[in-house]
């Protein structure tokens, strides 16, 4: 024997879109989905051509057996071409003449007609059912029926009619007739004749099988479908009603036999859908027929994937009709019975095996492991809509299991994980975002540090010696002269000049801060004792926790209460609230300034931490006060965060500042240094 698992049928993985449309088609779920390609596991495949045919990408190439017979024809040897009686339906209203006349000029020494074979077939057929009693058989001439039924049916292999196909009665014969040292080539719409041919014994030796498609290509190749061909008939032995064998029901009227609606003795049966129905009624006991003739294409053999023709299957099944209504017209019915009695000694019997494909089951706690994993937690999301290629989500769910699936071929499954992606995509994008407006701003004010520490240095020593000697002037002026008022501007503007310096000194510090336990309701009353408040300014103090204790430098954590608590009272020139708060969440200590003044506007909001910027009017404020606080909150590991509004068409005016910082001294995180929401976004304390 031949080997059995020949791969009929690959897929081109460049062209393969994985739409699961050969997964749906595929009668015998032989296409594993690996790494989002569609693999034919030769093992399973019955090379009926479903997936060939319903693939719109041209993924899925044949096995080629035009090289093996253009040797066999370059060898010397005498070829027989057997063409399959469904060859009406691919060459349309040509003469068959001029179809046999191009197999002669390839080199084809007999062309004949598995007609023949199947008028053989069909008395057999007669013979058995009349001969057997109430035994029941299924038909065994469509090689893609057997191979299915012997692996995924064994227990109905002895069932299965021990009748050769019409190939194989057509390849006994011709050598009966011409010799067995002849060369067969069979040549029909059919794939899964490659594999029965490659499983043929030296008996039934079919040397090479082409489908139509591919005799094509061999016509076109040698230019002999744009020449004269000498017109040829076939070779003897003719066939008689053989020739309507590709029909449905055709094998029942070249048998004689009758599909009768009363008695249910023969039942047919085709195409992907139907024939697996039927073998599982006929095995359940429901279908009681003696006969089951089941063909695997859809409207028969005409509708092979191994046909070229595009014309519909009425069409095509009407060509075979009239090419069989008009061989009956010169039929000779004498030298038809001459050319059976020269061949009535030649055996027609076959055996089958089993070759079980059936694939474990999961129990039920791995299916509903499975169904989970697909996100069907619940009956509803079983929708059961065959975008996988499966006709429910329990059948994707065992293949998965199987290995012939994958989860990613849920399609509602794929949909649900691509929205968590681009939900967690668009948090990152904002996540990274936030982070690398920080990022510049630190960059920006490290820089601007360094800048003004620098200056500061260089001022500074002249700065003092200008105090100095202004000093010694001023107190050398007569109080009330003009010269005394010039020495006292002078005196003025040089100590808010040190100021300035002081502030930017403080800005640019790179001294580590002293941390120690500090209770928060402490701090807090210290930094309002720093501040003069007015007496239209209400002041409320807030603590979720008055025993709140927390790691900080006193001192520095005070200037950043003091300055906040000053931005706030000067925000509040005709009074309002001022509203201190603190608390915990987790690991994070929060302090926060809130007043009810006139807001910051909505443009101003990231340039509020910036050294020297500020709106008050000149003379009343240096710029430095958050620049020094964001950089003591930095130096803190925390952060210090902005929420304000403006405009009182939005809701009520004023702003909120928020300043976050680790508990214990221990703790390493860093929160993001900076972040202004003038949409009221901050975290929530």
């Amino acid at each position: 024997m031949k080997p059995t698992n020949l791969s009929l049928v690959v897929t081109i993985g460049e062209r393969c879109r994985v739409c699961y449309t050969c997964v749906r088609e595929c009668p015998a779920k032989a296409i594993r989905i690996a790494s989002g390609q569609a693999e034919v596991i030769p093992s399973r495949c019955i090379g009926c051509g479903c997936c060939v045919r319903v693939c719109s990408q041209g993924a899925k190439e044949v096995l080629s057996s035009v090289g093996e017979v253009r040797q066999l024809l370059r060898s010397g040897a005498r070829v027989a071409a057997c063409v399959a009686p469904s060859f009406p339906a691919e060459f349309g209203t040509e003469d068959e003449t001029l179809m046999v006349g191009r197999l002669r000029r390839l080199g084809f020494a007999l062309v004949c007609e598995v007609g023949f074979g199947a008028d053989l077939v069909a008395r057999a057929y007669r013979k058995l059912l009349e001969e057997s009693g109430e035994q029941r058989f299924i038909g065994s001439s469509c090689p893609a029926i057997v191979n299915y039924v012997e692996r995924y049916h064994p227990e109905l292999v002895p069932y299965l009619a021990p009748v050769v196909s019409p190939m194989l009665a057509t390849a006994r014969a011709l050598r009966r007739r011409y010799g067995d040292d002849l060369k067969v080539v069979f040549i029909g719409p059919c794939i899964a004749k490659k594999g029965e041919a490659a499983m043929t014994s030296d008996r039934d030796r079919i040397d090479a099988a082409l489908t139509f498609r591919e005799l094509r290509a061999m016509f076109a190749a040698a230019k002999l479908d744009i020449v004269d061909v000498a017109p040829s008939d076939f070779d003897p032995p003719r066939a008689a009603l053989g020739n309507v064998f590709p029909l449905p029901r055709g094998s029942l009227q070249t048998a004689g036999l009758q599909e009768d609606l009363t008695n249910h003795d023969v039942v047919t049966a085709h195409g992907r859908s139907a024939f697996p129905e039927a073998l599982i009624e006929f095995s359940s006991g429901g279908l009681k027929a003696r006969l089951l003739e089941i063909l695997c294409c859809g409207g028969g053999c005409v509708m092979g994937a191994g046909m070229s023709s595009t014309a519909p299957p009425f069409t095509r099944r009407s060509r075979i009709s009239r090419y069989a209504h008009r061989r009956s017209e010169t039929f000779d019915n004498q030298a038809w019975l001459a050319e059976t009695q020269k061949v009535a000694d030649v055996p027609l019997e076959r055996s089958f095996r089993a070759d079980n494909q059936s694939l474990p089951v999961p129990n039920a706690a791995e299916l509903t492991a499975l169904m989970i994993a697909m996100g069907k937690q619940r009956a509803e999301d079983e929708l059961n809509c065959g975008a996988c290629g499966y006709d429910t989500c329990r059948e994707h769910a065992i293949a998965i299991y199987r290995g012939l699936a994958e989860h990613a071929m849920c399609l509602p499954f794929t949909i649900e994980r691509l929205r968590q992606t681009v939900e967690d995509l668009d948090r990152s994008h904002t996540q990274l975002a936030t982070a690398q407006q920080a990022l510049v701003q630190a960059e920006k004010l490290a820089s601007m540090g360094q800048l003004s520490a620098g200056i500061a240095h260089e001022v500074n020593n002249p700065l003092g010696v200008v105090l100095l000697y202004a000093h010694i002037l001023l107190d050398n002026c007569e109080s009330g002269t003009p010269l005394y008022k010039d020495m006292a501007m002078i005196v003025e503007q040089a100590d808010r000049c040190k100021k300035i310096v002081a502030g930017l000194l403080d800005f640019a510090r790179q001294n580590k801060v002293v941390l120690m336990p500090t209770g928060v309701v402490d701090l807090f009353a210290r930094a309002l004792r720093s501040v003069p408040l007015l007496p239209n300014i209400a002041v409320v103090v807030e603590h979720a926790d008055p025993a709140l204790m927390a790691d900080l430098d006193v001192d520095q954590m005070n200037q950043v209460l003091t300055n906040l608590i000053t931005n706030a009272v000067a925000a509040m020139p005709q009074g309002g609230r001022l509203t201190l708060r603190s608390g915990q969440n987790g690991d994070q200590v929060w302090f926060s300034v809130e007043d009810t003044g006139q807001g910051i506007p909505r443009e101003n909001l990231n340039r509020v931490f910036e050294p020297f910027f500020t709106t008050r009017q000149m003379g009343r404020g240096t710029g430095l006060g958050l620049a020094v606080s964001y950089g003591i909150m930095k130096m803190h590991r925390g952060g210090i965060r902005v929420k304000s509004n403006a405009d009182p068409a939005a809701g009520p005016t004023g702003s909120i500042f928020t300043v976050t910082f680790p508990r214990l001294e221990r703790r390493e995180e860093n929160l993001p240094l900076f972040a202004a929401d003038a949409e009221g976004n901050e975290p929530a304390p």
